[in-house]
């Protein structure tokens, strides 16, 4: 048995009221406690003073020093089924089945199991449970930015329901990037997780990467950004009627020369949202003019593509009287740029898509249509983990269509 071993038994054999130091020991517990001592001690003062209140260690009384800085020279090992086997003079076997609370096992030895388990803290390795139940109990979860307030908002919906159902989640940004958007799923597959949450970056086109894990079994709901090509579940708010009343609203206030500044063209929520400010035109009989659409390909994490986007339009002949921004980063960078333009009219309404916490603190504070962000993400991750628990392949899918809704304030007034 090597020194690190001995030095595990020693500590264990405290931790369990037998004498802690053995004469054996006593010589190499000092000589690396001195080595360490003067380095650790006045680092560690504070935590030393904290952390000594238990009374096997009280009794060490000038030894817990030494006591310490084995606990921080010590590499962490985990407490194992054969550990409390061997306390308890029962087979591994036998601790095992009566952890999981089986039959076979007698309520006697189950309940001398589980309290010595709950005693030192005992928890079941993860990567031995995911070898053997084939399940790492991860779900991945990719979206373009954390700090956008409606991804922000759907990650603690999706969590809420990941950590009642015994799942933990793994979360990576694309940044609006591509490839970073394929790295990050690569990486998720690579580390086995049970399933993935995604919401596609603007530039994203090409969906190859998802279809082929979508083939090859790994259950993947879309949620906002979804993708029509792969038959799986998603989640989305109803984009068109979102900006359908947006426009309208804008309309009733008197507005005639509406502008709409979007996202990626390709992306289905960018074509719904554009679908419903067409229609609202069309139902007001005001003409549709394409040169008062502007589309930012990097979704507005690039603040030079919207001030562009802005630029252009009030360098127009018949400049836009209101804008309607579809994402909440296009509308952060649109007002801002806004502010600083010259030749905006300063009449000039506006309203847009935007889940922040803080359009209040705008002048004029902020017009918005709302999506149920947090609603969202819990209704993908419960539909996330219905198809990865189902004991058969599920092949009937459907996408969820949610509500969002218009909070009207200053900047649309006509």
């Amino acid at each position: 048995m090597n020194l690190r071993a001995q030095l595990r038994k020693a500590l264990w054999k405290k931790a369990t009221n037998v004498d802690f130091f053995s004469q054996q020991l006593y010589t190499h517990i000092v000589l690396q406690a001195i080595f360490n001592l003067y380095y650790l001690r006045k680092r560690y003062r504070n935590v030393l003073n904290l952390s000594f209140e238990n009374e096997h260690i009280k009794s060490l009384g000038n030894y817990r020093y030494i006591y310490f800085v084995l606990l921080c020279t010590m590499k962490f090992e985990s407490v194992t089924i054969k550990d409390i086997a061997q306390q308890l003079n029962l087979s591994t076997s036998t601790v095992s089945r009566a952890l999981r609370g089986s039959y076979e096992i007698s309520d006697e030895t189950k309940n001398l199991v589980l309290e010595y388990a709950k005693k030192i803290n005992y928890r079941p390795n993860p990567i031995a449970l995911s070898l053997k139940e084939r399940r790492s109990h991860t779900i991945g979860i990719v979206v373009p930015e954390i700090a956008n307030s409606f991804f922000s908002q759907a990650i603690n919906g999706m969590e809420s329901i990941a950590y009642k159902s015994g799942y933990h989640v793994s979360i990576s940004q694309s940044h609006e990037s591509f490839e970073r958007e394929l790295s990050n799923v690569e990486h998720m597959a690579y580390r086995s997780v049970d399933g993935l949450l995604i919401s596609v970056s603007a530039e994203t086109s090409d969906f190859t990467h998802l279809q082929a894990l979508h083939d090859r079994g790994l259950p993947i709901v879309f949620f906002d950004r979804i993708v029509d090509q792969i038959d799986t579940y998603k989640v989305v708010c109803d984009n068109f009627k979102g900006a359908y009343d947006a426009t309208t609203h804008l309309i009733a206030q008197g507005f005639k020369n509406i502008a709409h500044i979007s996202s990626a063209e390709h992306l289905f929520i960018t074509r719904k949202r554009l679908e419903g400010y067409k229609k609202a035109l069309e139902d007001h009989k005001i003409p549709f003019r394409q040169e008062l659409v502007r589309f930012c390909n990097h979704g507005g994490m690039a603040t030079e593509e919207v001030e562009q986007a802005v630029a252009s339009l009030f360098n127009e002949k018949k400049k836009p009287d209101a804008i309607l921004s579809a994402g909440d980063r296009i509308t952060t960078v649109m007002l801002a740029t806004i502010k600083k333009q010259k030749k905006v009219n300063k009449k000039l309404a506006y309203i847009g898509f935007s889940n922040s916490d803080l359009t209040d603190m705008f002048s004029p504070s902020l017009s918005v249509v709302r999506q149920p962000a947090f609603e969202i993400g819990q209704t993908a991750m419960e539909l996330l983990i219905k198809m990865i628990e189902s004991k058969r392949p599920i092949t009937q899918f459907e996408t969820k269509i949610m509500e969002s809704k218009i909070i009207i304030k200053e900047s649309s007034e006509g």
